[in-house]
């Protein structure tokens, strides 16, 4: 059973953690974040939920459930990610990740024992994540303002809009069985946040505001995977967050308020598939 390396929870958090310095030199009024007051509020409102519930949850959930259990939770959701990612690969003509995708699903769910195994990774076919949010971004729907949502945190406009075709979708095959589907989005909540302990552990300690840290950060990473990771250089994209026609005027053709894209989780969108063991 294949068990996610601890390099690869150490390089995820020094990805945050650059993003995150970056955050912490910005400017107030960051024009990706109007609504930065309201936003700050959600995220301590967030904070809080976390530090009394999902937190002690999700450590209780690493201590005393054995890592094998703990992966083929993680896998089986992956699988079910995976299927949903070749669907969205195939919408922005991403012929090669879309095959890759749904070679997954099959290797994973037929010699995988349903998506516990991840047998596909260890044949050398590796993940292609993809949501809706980034189908969006595909096809030129900016990102929007920056949005902390209650309970899944980190968002744009766009990525709020694409969200309930997210979790539709992902809930699809249990669409009949509504205690399967609650007792199972119950259970996804407690793997995403457990596998990002290491990850928040990290912001804990390094950042000097939190709140910048996270959405600079979520910001980047979500502008690299609407462009797999080939992101144009910002100023005047298709991406742009907003187009003040008074500037334009002054300015010439070519102006415009550019800013990253962002796009979920998780599934909302699941933090890094890390383990923090």
């Amino acid at each position: 059973m294949r068990h996610p390396p601890r390099s690869a929870l150490k390089g995820v958090a020094v990805a945050v953690l650059a993003a995150g310095l970056a955050g912490c030199a910005s400017t107030p009024g960051d024009p990706r974040d109007p609504l930065e007051p309201m936003n700050r509020k959600i995220f301590a409102f967030n904070e809080a939920v976390d530090r009394a519930v999902l937190k002690p949850v999700a450590t209780t959930y690493r201590d005393v459930v054995p890592r094998p259990v703990r992966t083929g939770v993680s896998n089986f959701f992956s699988n079910i990610g995976d299927a949903w990612s070749a669907i969205n690969a195939f919408l922005q003509f991403k012929a090669e990740a879309g095959l890759r995708n749904t070679m997954r699903v099959a290797v994973n769910t037929v010699l995988g024992l349903g998506g516990l195994l991840d047998i596909a990774t260890e044949a050398g076919l590796d993940p292609h994540p993809e949501d809706f949010g980034q189908t969006l971004g595909h096809w030129g729907i900016g990102a929007g303002p920056y949005l902390v949502l209650p309970f899944l945190g980190p968002s744009t406009l766009r990525d709020t809009a694409a969200l309930p075709v997210d979790l539709k979708a992902t809930a699809y095959p249990f669409r009949h069985d509504t205690q399967t589907l609650y007792g199972l989005a119950g259970l996804r909540v407690v793997d995403l946040r457990h596998r990002a302990l290491g990850v928040t552990d990290v912001i804990d300690d390094a950042a000097l505001d939190s709140y910048l840290f996270v959405r600079d950060g979520f910001l980047q990473r979500r502008r690299n995977q609407v462009y797999d990771g080939n992101p144009p250089d910002e100023g005047g994209d298709e991406d742009d967050y907003y187009y003040d026609e008074e500037e334009d005027d002054q300015a010439g053709d070519d102006a415009g308020a550019a800013a990253p894209a962002g796009a979920p989780a998780a599934e909302p969108k699941p933090p890094a598939s890390v383990s923090n063991d």
